[in-house]
């Protein structure tokens, strides 16, 4: 995500203060060593199971898993008419894979003859992450997409003085949030929920899962008639890197203002 997206070096957009230029494509491609034991399960069978996976990093994309053919359970793949084509990588060909009745319609792909510029990608197969049961990283299952080397989570304790308002009415203000840092996007402010107005929050069905930080659980705010559905946010079990906002709150969405040391923020 890092290298990729936003203001990485490999976006469309990369940084401006530095003192070197990239010479090539305005569309980059980077394949670069999954330093771990990746596995993929379908149907209670294991699809790939590689050391020697290579995450492709492509600009404005999520960096992709690819793995050679030997770790590839290739009996279970049925080749497709399906084709796509990328001017930087090349034709796309496609496989369903089956496993005793279940399919996962052109779930694999790979790009038999690559383009010249992309040619290291010969002989390596990528899968379609959402078509698979589970993943798994070393031993561990992974929740949202395999996570990005190059990307980060970091909280630390901070006595910034934070106020959330929504209709001139003070939802939550603190002096000890939890400031948490992700890379390629802006600093959040969790709040300790003693330092919340609760009682105008509402928990809702919505849940996402990031891959850094665990499952987030939404709550809507409700002033008398006014609502702001899922504008809050929390997580109650998180991944080790954020656990230090565990049950803390973060707010954003339209109509909410939020002030860091008196200073509104957009």
């Amino acid at each position: 995500m890092t290298l990729t997206l936003n203001r990485g070096p490999l976006s469309g957009r990369p940084p401006e203060a530095v003192n070197y230029t990239i010479d090539g494509p305005e569309h980059r491609l980077l394949l670069s060593d999954f330093p771990r034991r990746v596995r993929a399960i379908f149907a209670g069978t294991e699809i790939i199971d590689s050391r020697r996976a290579k995450q492709l990093h492509e600009t404005a994309y999520l960096p992709q898993l690819y793995v050679p053919e030997d770790d590839v359970r290739m009996d279970l793949l049925e080749p497709t008419d399906h084709r796509t084509r990328c001017p930087f990588k090349g034709d796309a060909s496609y496989w369903s894979i089956r496993v005793d009745g279940r399919v996962a319609d052109n779930a694999v792909w790979a790009y038999r003859d690559p383009t010249e510029r992309a040619s290291w990608l010969a002989g390596y197969y990528a899968l379609q992450f959402d078509a698979m049961d589970s993943w798994f990283d070393e031993d561990e299952e992974i929740e949202g997409h395999l996570r990005d080397p190059y990307h980060r989570v970091d909280v630390r304790q901070s006595s910034r003085h934070v106020r959330v308002v929504a209709d001139n009415v003070p939802v939550a203000e603190t002096r000890r949030p939890m400031l948490l840092s992700e890379t390629g996007l802006r600093n959040r402010y969790y709040i300790p929920p003693e330092d919340v107005r609760e009682d105008l929050l509402h928990t809702s069905s919505t849940r996402t899962v990031c891959p850094y930080k665990g499952t987030a659980t939404y709550h809507t705010l409700r002033i008398e008639d006014q609502v702001w559905e899922d504008t809050a946010w929390s997580y109650l079990d998180p991944f080790e890197n954020a656990l230090k906002v565990r049950g803390h709150l973060c707010f954003s969405g339209p109509g909410i203002e939020i002030e860091i040391d008196g200073s509104r923020v957009e």
